[in-house]
């Protein structure tokens, strides 16, 4: 038996499994050839981010367009900074904007699949069994270091000038320890970390391709970092090369925070006999500010939150529809040639995702937005507004509910056209949309009159109306009765006509129908009028019109 043998049963004397054993008990899926296995792997120590819901998308997208799989995976190894139900709020964050999970933590203590457990603080022995073969094959060792010790070689390495600053070379003094010197400190019960011995030399240069960022060249990693703390959790980075491989991680898409580490990543997954998957470095979602660009802050701004979103009563489809445009530039083109066609129909490409932080523009969300719920049937409108109206607006959910076939009516206005009107951007809209509709909301406000129209005017044309109205008129019939009100009463039907000799009229029809929205709705800008008064009914449009010509003749 070799001395790291030893020193590996010595470390490790309760770990009987092999990395063979773990290799038979998490073989390889049988998946067709192409197939992409991706994973989200967060850490719950607070809300999930725009930008790791964009992180998701990505890695969903390219295992769901290869038929590959798309795991959830929970990076819990830091109990100190981890938030109550964070695991929670990350997988409804994710459910919430349809990034549906198809292995891993699929809720509170609750795992689908072959290959977990898919918490990293419910995976030590593993993490173990590994550690014990780098030991034993001279790639760990344990450091005895304290945290003074660090403190002291630091202060040394800055007084030295050294370029590079850390554990390695003749700074690294637990590296080549006897074999009786680790005993002894073992036996003594001086606490240790496990650190990897790293082969690299600081000369030597690595190349790699980034799916996203194309070739990088960088320098070969040759820190010893930790692999396990003294209470034998893993590090980000052993943990890592250990769960990517034995989930069968093909590609890991992260953000490009992690690209400096890819070095050592490479290493460790040699050293442990691993096979390195596909990088994909996702350049972090920005903010214009002051001229500027930085990075969207969970601190300063309260958009870097999903819930922020679900707060707002956006739907799943404009955000996810806002980050495939962030995700893929040709998202827009293809849109406007599909504008009915299912998102899933894109045919995502990662290599086309920009090599620079993606500007997030809550202005152009907006927009996407109006476009997505102009597009959607108007039950699903109204569907969608109940449920945001429950959590957010109880008052509001309760009108909505209690007529459901009236208030799918507002929503069918002006909707299956070829030019759908585009007055909601988010369901926490629906409300002013609404309001006139509903007593309990409604504002008579009769001050948004056109500058032309005086109050004698609109006397007259409400006053003239009034006797007009039938409410049995189909809408050809209700437009012809209020063009035969205009010379009457000193208005053009012609707007173009109008248009050319204002001089010659009170106003045109449009004027003449704005004083009779106002009177009907309190606005002077809304969706189809006749179809707003046939919903109302007979007996609550005549009255909103009498209370609005008895405002105007006091």
């Amino acid at each position: 038996m070799t001395e790291f043998e030893k020193l590996a049963d010595l470390l490790f004397p309760d770990i009987t499994k092999t990395p063979q054993d773990l290799e038979a008990q998490f073989p390889p899926r049988n998946l067709k050839e192409g197939a992409r296995v991706t994973r989200f792997a967060p850490s719950p120590t607070g809300f999930l981010h725009i930008g790791g819901l964009f992180a998701a998308l990505i890695s969903k997208l390219n295992a769901k367009t290869t038929g590959g799989v798309f795991i959830l995976r929970i990076e819990d190894t830091d109990k100190k900074r981890e938030i109550t139900d964070g695991v929670s709020e990350i997988i409804k964050g994710l459910e919430s904007f349809g990034v549906e999970i198809d292995e891993g933590v699929v809720g509170f203590n609750k795992e689908s699949g072959a290959y977990g457990p898919y918490q990293q603080s419910h995976r030590a022995e593993i993490y173990h069994v590994i550690a014990k073969k780098l030991v034993q094959e001279g790639f760990a060792y344990p450091c005895f270091c304290t945290e003074e010790d660090l403190t002291s070689l630091r202060e040394k390495q800055e007084k030295e000038g050294t370029v590079i600053k850390g554990y390695f070379g003749k700074w690294a003094k637990c590296r080549d320890l006897s074999f009786e010197e680790q005993k002894a400190l073992i036996e003594s019960g001086a606490p240790y970390t496990l650190r990897f011995r790293s082969p690299g030399k600081e000369e030597n240069k690595i190349k790699y391709d980034d799916l996203i960022k194309g070739k990088i060249e960088m320098q070969e990693n040759f820190l010893d970092v930790v692999l396990l703390k003294t209470d034998g959790i893993p590090t980000y980075h052993f943990a890592h090369a250990v769960d990517d491989h034995f989930m069968r991680t093909t590609h890991v898409i992260r953000g490009d925070e992690w690209v400096s580490s890819v070095p050592l990543h490479i290493q460790l997954f040699k050293a442990c006999g691993f096979r390195v998957p596909k990088y994909a470095h996702i350049s972090p979602i920005m903010k214009e500010e002051n001229g500027g660009k930085r990075k969207l802050s969970k601190r300063k701004d309260p958009e870097a939150a999903v819930t922020y979103y679900a707060k707002q009563g956006f739907p799943k489809e404009s955000v996810i529809e806002y980050l495939l445009t962030l995700a893929n530039s040709n998202f827009e083109d293809w849109r406007r040639a599909n504008p009915k066609a299912a998102q899933s129909e894109f045919p995502f490409n990662i290599k086309k995702m920009s090599t620079s932080g993606a500007l997030f523009d809550l202005t152009k969300l907006i927009d996407v937005s109006k476009n997505v719920i102009s597009l959607m049937p108007a039950e699903q409108v109204y569907n969608y507004s109940c449920l945001w109206a429950k959590d957010y607006d109880e008052e509001f959910y309760n009108l909505l509910t209690r007529d459901s076939e009236f208030s799918k009516r507002i929503f069918e206005i002006d909707r299956d056209t070829p030019k759908p009107r585009k007055d909601i951007a988010k369901f926490s809209d629906v409300k002013s949309y609404s309001e006139y509709f509903f007593d309990e909301l409604y504002n008579n406000d009769y001050s948004e009159m056109p500058e032309n129209i005086t109050k004698e005017m609109a006397v007259s044309v409400l006053g003239a109306y009034i006797n007009e109205y039938n409410h049995a008129d189909s809408k050809d019939e209700w437009f012809s009765r209020m063009k035969s009100l205009c010379e009457p009463l000193g208005f053009t039907p012609n707007v173009k006509e109008y248009k050319k000799n204002p001089e010659m009229f009170k106003g045109h029809i449009g004027d003449l129908s704005t004083v009779i929205r106002i009177a009907v709705t309190g606005r002077r800008n809304t969706p189809d009028l006749y179809s707003i008064m046939q919903i109302l009914g007979e007996d609550k449009t005549k009255a909103r019109l009498k209370k609005a010509l008895d405002f105007y003749e006091a």
